[in-house]
């Protein structure tokens, strides 16, 4: 009997301000909507998504930290924890995550840790979502080790679509030193304004791209307020106001991953 194993899903893109956490928050919400049980792992020290989610990092709490540091002997169990709803849970992060990049470089299987730290809760999970921090490093390199997909947010801005290539060029190393199984699963459009001529122009090269246009989901994230309303508040979009363009979005991006086969 083949035993039930969690898609692990990377959030990433190597530029800041793409919508990358708030994908993560929003995302994870939808699926647990839709009834699928999701861990949100959250690997950027500066902690947006576990407070997206509702939680305060604590300083005696455990965090991811500790798992990547095998501190205190903590099982990745004992790290988890449960968010105000149903089905989504969260092992969240902490400042001291910051410090890990120099703590773990002369560390014996670096960039294994969270894999391995990981492994038991993967029957646990229909999804676990990863979010990444805006840069590459050695948390990133461990975020790429334990997943199997990527998908990949890009702000309708040429900046955005120009770091593309140095990103995908990152998970290509990635697949072919570390873990061969990882594949792109998608780009999402996100921060969308198409009454503006540069979200207009971006579409249109992810549209046309030869490096990307498969790649493109079809759900696009509209720019919104209610989604920034709803992270000042810890609570998921799509449990602020379903009404909302962003609710909207990302529960069409939910069930679209759904239907994508992973065979």
């Amino acid at each position: 009997m083949v035993q039930h194993k969690a898609r692990a899903i990377a959030v990433a893109n190597e530029k800041g301000g793409v919508g990358k956490t708030v994908t993560v928050i929003n995302l994870a919400a939808a699926l647990s909507l839709a009834n699928q049980s999701v861990l949100v792992v959250d690997m950027d020290p500066q902690a947006n998504a576990t407070k997206g989610l509702g939680i305060t990092p604590g300083d005696d709490a455990p965090s991811v930290y500790d798992l990547l540091m095998n501190n205190n002997g903590r099982s990745a169990a004992e790290t988890v924890v449960r968010t105000a709803w149903d089905g989504l849970h969260l092992i969240p992060s902490h400042v001291d995550l910051s410090g890990a990049e120099v703590e773990l470089v002369d560390a014996e299987g670096r960039e294994n840790r969270l894999k391995e730290a990981l492994a038991p809760l993967q029957s646990g999970y229909d999804f676990i979502l990863l979010d990444t921090p805006p840069s590459l490093s050695l948390l990133t390199v461990n975020v790429f080790t334990c997943a199997s997909e990527v998908l990949v947010p890009c702000q309708t801005h040429p900046y955005a679509f120009g770091a593309l290539a140095e990103l995908f060029d990152t998970i290509d190393a990635v697949r072919e030193e570390i873990n061969p199984d990882l594949t792109i699963c998608g780009i999402v459009p996100t921060l969308v304004d198409l009454r503006t001529r540069v979200a207009k122009t971006v579409m249109e090269q992810l549209s046309t791209d030869d490096r990307y246009c498969d790649l493109v989901f079809k759900t696009a994230i509209r720019s919104n307020a209610t989604i920034a309303e709803s992270a000042d508040v810890g609570r998921p979009v799509v449990f602020y106001r379903r009404s909302s363009y962003g609710a909207k979005d990302y529960t069409a991006l939910a069930e679209e991953i759904m239907s994508m086969s992973t065979v």
